[in-house]
């Protein structure tokens, strides 16, 4: 759509905003069904590739054939060739997918929705089915965002209304992938949009609600960890939260740290090029099939074994060391896949190692060990990717431990002050500017100008100042006020105020950042 079109459509929508807000509620309504059916199809051939690939390693490799074994290593290396070549493909498909979608919403990164859409799916079926220590849950949000990219272009939108779609696809691929509504909605707003607007939230909750209740007709309403009997924790255990969620949270600021700089063991010498990464990653998990299959896939399976493993203590650092050092060396190679639930298997075996070491010291009785691990999965998400509420409502909706809400939200605020005490950047921010520091987007000039929906916070530059006062980068038009009271037409003599929501249009990515850092950072962030 031509600017001027896109500028004339925005205005009129602004115009009507009650009705604007309608249809991007019935928007994310058919987001919701077609992200639900997607990922459903993706779950599914994910959980099939998982049981093959056990059968193979239990039943057919186990048996020491020779020939087999040196079969099913060629199809891995095949398999390599083949991650290979759709990267090369199409680029923008590989890694997480969440940081990429960040970047469309804040309008630094351009997604080309079909190809994203069949090479994610293909890839990540090749890759996680294979072993590989990735999650379903990457994938699966980039592939809800771009099936919104995708609605939205077929019917024309603006660009304003197509970053509320893709922000409503990403909530549907997050609730679809964990059967958890509210964390995906939480999780768009919070993480991604970063906007608690009405907008977003319709839209989101109406794609994150359909998309969960196509996958339950699929899946069931089961819960995707188990726990058998959780015991409610009593609150004079509270110390022991605070105490577990410090030590959790340093174990999410170095697997940030690791994670970070695993493109420096792929940098070496031997790593010639992209397929030799990937094949080394994939044979890596064909040999960890024979000697050591637990780390193997996402990881969901191994958190619903934890609690009936026997208590030892070198038994789960050995699965804490070889998974942390797998998922490094998966996610590494830049095969696509998340590492949202390696993450979360991280924190529950660290939390293992904490609770196991605090039942021989006598400290708990043994039937709280399980509350332990899922303190920790909340404590390490929130350390790593520094959004609390997200980490609090997904382990809650994951676990079905709703009467825990006091106790995660504990864990979760502390890790995210330790995290923030040891300077650590939140993990999904911190690799998208690394990417768009290293592949500089090519973005024409005219797809550089977009409209933006701001919320004035307290104590910003903006906050409490008049429009004329105010210092604004250059080539930025104030379009729209929106206020609790009411509509506010801007002009000179208007002042904004701390949860205003503006609307400005911008001519470059720089300056839809300073914007943006004006108006929804404080001064002393801005210092």
């Amino acid at each position: 759509m031509p600017l001027q079109k896109q500028l004339i459509s925005t205005i009129e929508m602004l115009s009507h905003w009650p009705r604007f807000r309608l249809r991007l509620f019935l928007e994310g309504l058919f987001v919701g069904i077609i992200s639900g059916s997607v990922i459903s199809l993706f779950r599914s051939l994910l959980e099939k590739g998982t049981i093959y690939r056990e059968y193979i390693y239990q039943h057919v490799l186990c048996m020491g054939n020779i020939g087999f074994t040196l079969v099913w290593f060629c199809l891995l290396l095949i398999a390599a060739w083949l991650l290979w070549k759709l990267g090369m493909y199409e680029p923008g498909a590989g890694g997480s997918g969440i940081p990429q979608v960040k970047g469309v919403i804040l309008g630094s990164v351009r997604m080309r929705w079909f190809r994203i859409l069949w090479v994610k799916l293909i890839s990540g079926i090749i890759g996680i089915g294979l072993g590989l220590s990735l999650g379903r849950e990457g994938p699966s949000i980039q592939i809800g965002a771009v099936v919104g990219q995708g609605m939205s272009r077929g019917l024309k939108r603006t660009r304003m209304e197509e970053r509320y779609l893709i922000t409503a696809g990403a909530s549907a691929g997050l609730a679809a992938a964990f059967n958890a509504p509210l964390a995906g909605v939480i999780f768009a707003l919070e993480e991604l949009h970063r906007n608690f607007s009405g907008a977003v939230l319709a839209s989101a909750m109406a794609a994150a609600l359909l998309s969960t209740t196509v996958c339950r007709m699929v899946f069931g309403r089961e819960t995707i960890f188990h726990f058998g009997t959780l015991s409610v924790l009593p609150l004079s255990y509270i110390w022991l939260v605070v105490g577990v969620s410090i030590f959790v949270a340093i174990g999410g600021w170095i697997f940030n740290a690791c994670l970070l700089r695993t493109h420096l063991f792929y940098e070496l010498p031997f790593f010639r090029n992209d397929y030799m990464r990937i094949g080394f990653a994939l044979l890596t998990a064909g040999i960890l099939g024979f000697v050591f299959p637990y780390v193997l896939g996402g990881g969901n399976d191994l958190i619903n074994q934890l609690y009936m493993l026997p208590l030892s203590l070198q038994f789960f650092l050995l699965l804490l060391v070889a998974k942390f050092l797998f998922t490094l060396i998966s996610y590494g190679c830049g095969v696509p896949g998340g590492f949202f639930l390696p993450m979360l298997v991280l924190g529950a075996l660290l939390g293992g190692v904490i609770g196991i070491l605090l039942i021989h010291g006598g400290i708990i009785p043994v039937q709280y060990f399980s509350n332990i691990i899922v303190i920790s999965m909340a404590a390490f998400f929130a350390a790593s990717v520094q959004s609390p509420i997200t980490g609090t409502i997904l382990i809650m909706e994951m676990t079905g431990s709703y009467e825990h809400l006091l106790v995660l939200c504990t864990a979760s605020m502390v890790a995210l002050v330790v995290a923030q005490i040891m300077k650590g950047e939140p993990i999904y921010d911190t690799l998208l500017q690394r990417s768009l520091a290293k592949n500089k987007p090519q973005i024409s000039a005219t797809d550089q100008r977009h409209l933006m929906e701001l919320t004035v916070a307290s104590g910003s530059v903006v906050d409490g100042k008049y429009i004329r006062r105010i210092t604004w980068p250059n080539h930025v038009v104030l379009i729209d006020i929106k206020r609790s009271t009411g509509e506010v037409l801007p002009d000179f003599d208007t002042r904004l105020y701390a949860g205003d929501y503006i609307y400005v249009l911008t001519d470059s990515i720089e300056g839809a950042q300073r914007i943006r850092d004006m108006v929804e950072l404080s001064e002393a962030k801005n210092v």
